[in-house]
C-alpha cells in the first residue's frame, strides 16, 4: 500500500479465538494494512513492504464464540472501512446476513493506490481489494452500482435509489466521504477534476500525452503524490501550496522545505503561498489565476483540497452528526443499531481521513455489529508518502505545545529525524529519507513508551533512532 522495504513489517501476534486460528489477520508495520491469512503476504498489496514487516494481530474482541450474534447486517460504503467491516463481522457472526452497498460500479479497491496507478507502479487489474469470487465464497452480497436514498430508522430499513428496501438488525455507516471543491470560478470547466475514484483516475490518463501542462492544487499527500505521478507520466507539472511550506498539517517548516527540495528534483514546479483566484478558460480549462496576478497555463487541473465526510443521509435519518456521524468508543452512533466507521465517522472531535484509521475502524465495527465490544480508543495521526521515490513519515504530535515539550532534531547525510517529546514519552515524530525504524516508532508513539532514562543521556535524534531500532531488534 506505501511502498515500504521488507524490512518495514513484522510479525504482530494478538491472541486468536481457538475456532480462528486458520485465518489470522497480519499488520502491516509501515502502513497499518491488516491482511487477512495463515500467513502474511509477500508484499504489502498497498505500500510494498515485505514480508517481515508485518506482525499477527488477535482478534479485539475476544472469541468468535462469545459474539451475541446478527441476523441482517447491511454496510453502506465498500471503501476500506466497509470491506473490513463484512471481513470482521463474518469471521465474529458466521450465520449472519451481510450486504455490502457499493455505489461504484467496480469491485470494492485500494482507493489509496490510485496516485500509483496513475504513476504506472500498479496495474489496474492490482486495485481491488478481493476478487468477485471472495464475496461469494465469504457469501457477502455485494451490490455494486447501488445508491442509497434513505436510511429508516424506526423501520430498519435502507432504501435505494431504485426502490428496494433492506431491512437490518444492525447498520454500519462507512459511506467514507467526497472531495472538497473550493468554491472558485471556473471549476466545472471540462478538464478539471479531483482524484477520488477509479473513474476520476482513467479521465486524468486519458488526457496525459508528453507534455501536457498540468497544475495541481493543494499541496497534501494526494497533491504531492498526484504531482509526482503525472510528472512520471512526462506531463509538465506545477503544484500549488498556499502555506509557506509543504503538508503544514504533517510537517514542520524545516522538513516541509526539504521535501520542496526532492519535489523539485524530480520535475515538479511548486509555487508556495499560491492562493488560487480561478482556473479560467472557456468551456475548457487554460490556466489557472493567481490573487498575486500571475496566471498557469494548464490544460488539465487537479484539485487536491481535502474530503468532506458523506454525513447527509445520516443528518437526514436523524443521527447525531457533527462534522462526521458522532460515535462512541464502540463506533456506535446514537442510535444504539447503527454504527459509523472511516472518513465518515466522528470520533471525539476526530475526523481522520485516513486510511490506516478507516480499516482498523471497520474492523473494530464488524465486530461490534456482530455482538462484541471492542474498544476504539483513538490512534495518533501518521502519515507516509508514495509515489515521489522519498521515504517520508509524520505521526503523532510533531510540534511541542509549549516549554514542557522536548525537542530532537537533526539533518544529515540526506536524512532528517525529528523525535518530540512530552513527560519522557514520544508523542511525535518525522522522518525523511529515511523510514526503517517506522515499525518501533509507531509502537512507541502509539504504547506511549517511557523513554526518560533515554533522554536524561541529552542523545543525538541519531541515537533515539537506533535505540528504537534496536527495540524491534
Amino acid at each position: 500500500m506505501c511502498g515500504a522495504a521488507r524490512s518495514e513489517f513484522e510479525a504482530y501476534a494478538e491472541e486468536a479465538p481457538p475456532a480462528a486460528k486458520a485465518a489470522m489477520r497480519w499488520k502491516c508495520l509501515n502502513c497499518a494494512y491488516v491482511h487477512v491469512g495463515a500467513e502474511p503476504p509477500a508484499e504489502c498489496p498497498v505500500c510494498g513492504a515485505p514480508r517481515d514487516r508485518f506482525e499477527p494481530l488477535a482478534e479485539e474482541g475476544g472469541p468468535a464464540a462469545e459474539a451475541a450474534g446478527v441476523a441482517e447486517a447491511v454496510i453502506v460504503g465498500a471503501g476500506i472501512a466497509g470491506v473490513a467491516a463484512a471481513e470482521a463481522l463474518r469471521n465474529a457472526a458466521p450465520h449472519a446476513g451481510i450486504t455490502l452497498i457499493s455505489k461504484e460500479q467496480d469491485l470494492p479497491y485500494y482507493r489509496l493506490n490510485l496516485t500509483r496507478y496513475l504513476a504506472g507502479e500498479v496495474a489496474q487489474s492490482d486495485l481491488p481489494i478481493h476478487p468477485q469470487a471472495w464475496y461469494e465464497e465469504n457469501r457477502v452480497q455485494l451490490l455494486r452500482g447501488a445508491e442509497v436514498a434513505a436510511i429508516t430508522l424506526d423501520e430498519q430499513a435502507v432504501e435505494l435509489q431504485d426502490g428496494r428496501k433492506l431491512p437490518f438488525e444492525k447498520l454500519i455507516l462507512a459511506a467514507g466521504a467526497h472531495p472538497f471543491i473550493p468554491p472558485l470560478a471556473g471549476v466545472q470547466r471540462q478538464g478539471v477534476t479531483p482524484l477520488r475514484s477509479t473513474e476520476d483516475a482513467e479521465r486524468i490518463l486519458a488526457s496525459l500525452r508528453e507534455g501536457v501542462r498540468c497544475v495541481c492544487i493543494g499541496g497534501g499527500l494526494l497533491g504531492l503524490e498526484t504531482a509526482g505521478a503525472l510528472a512520471r507520466r512526462g506531463a509538465d507539472v506545477t503544484l500549488l501550496e498556499g502555506h509557506e511550506w509543504l503538508m503544514p498539517r504533517q510537517l514542520n517548516r524545516t522538513a516541509g522545505e526539504l521535501l520542496a527540495r526532492h519535489v523539485d528534483r524530480v520535475g515538479v514546479a511548486l509555487r508556495t503561498q499560491a492562493r488560487t483566484k480561478e482556473i479560467v478558460g472557456d468551456e475548457r480549462a487554460t490556466g489557472v489565476a493567481l490573487e498575486d496576478g500571475a496566471t498557469i497555463a494548464a490544460d488539465l487541473v487537479v484539485i487536491a483540497t481535502g474530503i468532506r465526510p458523506n454525513s447527509y443521509l445520516a443528518r437526514r435519518a436523524g443521527l447525531e452528526v457533527n462534522k462526521g456521524v458522532v460515535v462512541d468508543n464502540h463506533l456506535v452512533s446514537s442510535h444504539p443499531n447503527v454504527l459509523a466507521a472511516g472518513d465518515v465517522a466522528e470520533h471525539r472531535g476526530n475526523l481522520y481521513g485516513a486510511w490506516g484509521p478507516s480499516q482498523y475502524q471497520g474492523n473494530i465495527a464488524g465486530m461490534n455489529a456482530a455482538g462484541l465490544r471492542a474498544e476504539f480508543g483513538g490512534i495518533p495521526r501518521s502519515n507516509t508518502l508514495k509515489v515521489l521515490g522519498l521515504d517520508l513519515l509524520s505521526i503523532g504530535q510533531f510540534e511541542p505545545e509549549d516549554g514542557s515539550f522536548d525537542v530532537i532534531e537533526e539533518e544529515s547525510h540526506g536524512r532528517y529525524f525529528r523525535f518530540v517529546f512530552h513527560d519522557g514519552r514520544l508523542v511525535g515524530a518525522i522522518l525523511l529519507g529515511d523510514t526503517s525504524i517506522a515499525g518501533s516508532l509507531k509502537k512507541a508513539v502509539e504504547g506511549g513508551s517511557d523513554l526518560s532514562g533515554l533522554l536524561q543521556q541529552r542523545p543525538t535524534a541519531t541515537a533515539v533512532a537506533d535505540h528504537l531500532a534496536g527495540t524491534s531488534a
